[in-house]
Parts: C-alpha cells; structure tokens; sequence
C-alpha cells in the first residue's frame, strides 16, 4: 500500500535513491544555500558553511549525480566552476506505510532541516528588516497565517491550490535576476495540529 499523495506533474516527487542523495546535512544546506541566495562556486559555499572547497566540490558534484544542481553555463573556469539549483519545484511526502527505515530517516532529516532554515530566515526578517531593508520592500512584505478547523479533504484541496498557484504565479519567476530584485523566500504552511481535537464525526471522534 502507497498512502503519498500524487503531487503535481510540474512538481519532482523524490523516490528513494533521490532522498539518499541529498539526505546529507552538509547536502542539503548546500542545496538550500543555492536555492536562497543563488549561484555560488565551491569556495563561496565553503565561506557559507565553515568548510573546505575540497569539502564542498564534493558534495556539489554528489548533487549534480542525482540531478538536483548543475554547473552554470558560460560562466567560470574549469579550475572554479560556478553551481546552481536545478530549476523546478521538488516534494518530499511524509515516508508512507510502504518506506524503509533508511527513507524515513532520509525524509525526516530533509524536512527538518528546511524547517529549521525557515524559521531562521523569518527570524532574521523580523529581527532585522527595519534597519537593513528600505520602506518599500518593508511595505511589499507580510507575515501571514491562519488557524480554521478543516478534513482532510478540504486541506488536500487547499494544498493542490496551492501547488497550482505557484506553478502560475512563481515559477514563471526562478532563475530570473531582474535589476533591483534580491532573494525573497514565501512561505506556506498548512498542516494539521497535533496536538489539537478534532471535530467528532457522526460515527465517534477520529484522528
């Protein structure tokens, strides 16, 4: 039985010898360095990440074998090759009933890692926008969520929206570098709370 819920066709859902590749801390902080901020040689994400280039030339090319870097084309030497994330979108599903040991692990460090990146990057946000960024990109930004009481189908629904939405409206946008843009990250996130009750249905209360 496979429980992962089919994603879009624009979307790269990562099968097993994908989630091994890139499950590595050093990988996908790389990977995330690339994505945020850019293309980068492997002594700039050194510099990032505390590490020799040595260190990260490897790990960049590991990436680029599994299709989720590439070099950039025209630019650098064959001494100091610039790297870039691969454009699409990527999904790594909760590891279902069907995963190995090994997927759940690899699944579980990917996901952590990108939520710990996230709420770094919102805390340098608010800790930092007023004094380094100017009213205008103050006034283009937004800090949003909401809390409502929904099924599993009516979040599945929110969720292919949202998928859609970005296939519109963001990915006509990667790996554009248009005068005066900078990085900017949007996050969404809808999932269900934990620790919270759910609604009782008419046949008893289910989780």
């Amino acid at each position: 039985m496979n429980d992962r819920t089919p994603v879009a066709d624009h979307v790269r859902q990562l099968d097993a010898d994908a989630l091994k590749g890139l499950a590595h801390p050093l990988r996908v902080e790389i990977f995330d360095i690339l994505a945020v901020y850019g293309p980068h040689t492997a002594s700039g994400v050194a510099e990032r990440v505390g590490e020799s280039s040595g260190v990260t030339s490897y790990h960049l090319r590991q990436l680029a074998k599994h299709g989720f870097v590439r070099e950039v084309e025209g630019r650098g030497t064959a001494r100091e090759r610039w790297w870039e994330r691969t454009p699409g979108a990527i999904s790594v599903a909760p590891a279902g009933e069907d995963a190995s040991a090994a997927e759940r692990a690899a699944s579980s460090t990917l996901m952590r890692h990108w939520e710990q990146s996230r709420s770094r990057l919102l805390g340098d946000f608010i800790a930092r926008a007023e004094t380094d960024l100017s009213q205008r990109w103050m006034l283009a930004s937004s800090i949003s969520w909401a809390n409502v009481r929904m099924t599993a189908e009516q979040l599945e629904t929110l969720s292919r929206a949202w998928e859609a939405f970005t296939a519109e409206h963001l990915d006509p946008l990667r790996g554009r570098e248009e005068p005066g843009s900078r990085p900017v990250q949007i996050q969404f996130n809808a999932f269900p709370v934990i620790d919270g009750e759910p609604t009782p249905t008419t046949e008893g209360s289910a989780r």
